[in-house]
């Protein structure tokens, strides 16, 4: 199955599928394996110790794939100064760059004129206008379902996708709630012109960094095994749900405030789990599709599916 849209062309890959930027997962080995099945795999910049670790990892990736990459800076969520990082990823010629979780402005300036292809992830109408209006190449839409970072408005996918379809000119990327080719064709006839995913790229084999602890939780969750916490901050994220966020959710109650939450929320209370699988002292992102996630296949097995399912589909449509 051919599935040809503005983002296949604007990215130069086969699938209109791209992998989120997995704070501390999203590697050199994963993001190589997205863009080799033909979608576009992704290095997180923020997560790494210093600027010299992202050269380590881009050249690991240009070692295992030809094919084109990005680099997500998740600019608002670590309290950390990008610029090194964004120089490291000039010299090396990154095709791609997707910006979450903060004022994309600086970047877009920064990255103005250079060849580089941009992407924003927006939570709603007003952001995506407004990603258009500084220069964004296209827009992530992520819904309320998804995991990690959302918006403050609890717009689920399925509402808000056509609404910014409606109301911007360039390709929208759908995300939150999709893991298969059903909603992959969804997306596509909500008007989205690709999707993104980020939970079900967790539970692949070449998500070499998450510990199988954390790939278990996923495949024994349902639809309701995730929470949201960080409300109280205005900057709500969604969780898989365990004792440590159960902690956290009655911090937010009884004693509301960064200073109070800030190691229980920080990205080592994050690695305890995602990395040692430690349940008690940890927490891990996941959306709720996490209760549509069965197994853990190769990266190249997942897009197979994904294809023939979405294929499957079609013709049930007679197109």
């Amino acid at each position: 199955m051919r599935v040809q849209t503005r983002v296949t062309e604007l990215l130069g890959i086969e699938y209109p599928i791209l992998q989120g930027g997995l704070a501390h997962l999203a590697y050199s080995e994963l993001a190589s394996a997205v863009s080799n099945a033909g979608g576009l795999g992704q290095i997180t910049a923020m997560s790494l110790e210093e600027p010299k670790r992202l050269r380590e990892e881009i050249l690991a990736l240009q070692k295992k794939t030809t094919k084109p990459f990005g680099v997500n800076f998740a600019i608002g969520q670590h309290g950390r100064r990008y610029e090194e990082f964004l120089e490291v990823a000039l010299e090396e010629q990154v095709p791609v760059l997707t910006i979450t979780g903060g004022n994309p402005k600086p970047l877009l300036q920064a990255v103005e004129g250079k060849g580089i292809v941009t992407l924003v992830l927006v939570a709603s109408v007003r952001q995506a206008i407004k990603a258009e209006e500084l220069g964004a190449d296209a827009v992530m839409v992520v819904g309320h379902e998804g995991g990690g970072h959302l918006g403050r408005d609890d717009v689920g996918t399925m509402v808000l996708t056509p609404s910014v379809v409606d109301r911007v000119d360039i390709p929208v990327i759908a995300s939150g709630g999709i893991s298969d080719g059903r909603g992959f064709m969804a997306a596509l006839a909500l008007g989205a012109e690709g999707i993104e995913m980020g939970t079900r790229f967790i539970a692949t084999k070449e998500c070499v960094h998450a510990h199988e602890r954390y790939k278990q939780d996923l495949l024994a969750s349902d639809s309701t095994s995730t929470t949201v916490i960080k409300r109280s901050l205005g900057t709500p994220a969604r969780a898989l749900s365990n004792t440590w966020t159960e902690r956290i959710l009655q911090l937010e109650k009884d004693e509301p405030g960064f200073s109070v939450l800030q190691s229980y929320i920080d990205g080592q209370a994050n690695k305890r789990y995602i990395y040692d699988g430690d349940e008690q002292n940890g927490f891990g992102w996941a959306g709720q599709v996490a209760g549509r996630i069965h197994d853990v296949p190769s990266v190249q097995m997942l897009f197979s599916r994904i294809i023939e399912e979405a294929s499957s589909i079609r013709e049930k449509w007679g197109m």
